[in-house]
């Protein structure tokens, strides 16, 4: 039976094994669909920026020229891809390998806060998406580009059935539900987008503010 579950230490051995194909792998769905949505949410990025599963670096090129961008990630081995990518397309960029649910960074550093399809991955994704709003400013902004469930019950149905094998493959829960996920994690959703029969969301959200801002 596929395993349900999987750890930290199995997600970064599996990007770790798919780090070196994984751009070749990913390109065509990259080409086709993702990079637009990455364009469109990343116009939204400004000032010190840090992405939160970075991977191989594919959002790289898509930084407004102004954002200074840290990014973190599970998978040396991604990190290194991203750091070469980095490299040619002339960026400076910091890469630390980092679990998202404990950033080792303090609070309020970031003006922008992006995830770009990791939450699928995150073994306590609550805890992740706090950990995100916890780092950046009061007034940051946290820009999601993910995939989860759809609105439709015969695709979160088929996304349902093939969860066990995803996960078990790829550390993957392909039907999660993003927008509940952040909102559950203190996260203020601006606004919320599905595209792609709902399977693709794109989340603008900000921190929770502080109680004193009421008073």
């Amino acid at each position: 039976m596929a395993r349900t579950a999987v750890d930290a230490t199995r997600i970064r051995e599996i990007y770790d094994r798919l780090a070196p194909s994984y751009d070749r792998r990913e390109a065509l769905l990259e080409w086709a669909m993702l990079r637009r949505y990455r364009r469109d949410i990343l116009a939204w990025a400004g000032g010190e920026t840090l992405e939160v599963g970075i991977g191989t670096g594919r959002s790289l090129p898509h930084y407004p020229g102004d954002c200074r961008i840290t990014g973190v990630d599970l998978s040396e081995r991604m990190l290194q891809v991203a750091g070469r990518k980095a490299q040619r397309l002339g960026r400076e960029v910091q890469l630390f390998p980092m679990n998202a649910q404990d950033l080792e960074f303090p609070d309020d550093q970031f003006d922008t806060v992006v995830s770009h399809l990791t939450v699928c991955t995150f073994v306590d994704p609550i805890r992740a998406l706090a950990e995100m709003a916890r780092v950046a400013k009061p007034q940051g902004r946290i820009l999601l580009l993910e995939h989860g469930r759809s609105p439709y019950r015969p695709i979160s149905w088929a996304l349902d059935r093939m969860a066990p094998i995803s996960v078990a493959r790829h550390g993957c829960h392909p039907n999660r539900n993003v927008v509940a996920l952040a909102q559950a994690a203190g996260l203020i959703v601006l606004k919320a987008e599905r595209h792609t029969v709902g399977i693709i969301q794109v989340v603008r959200a900000r921190p929770p503010q502080p109680s004193h801002a009421f008073h």
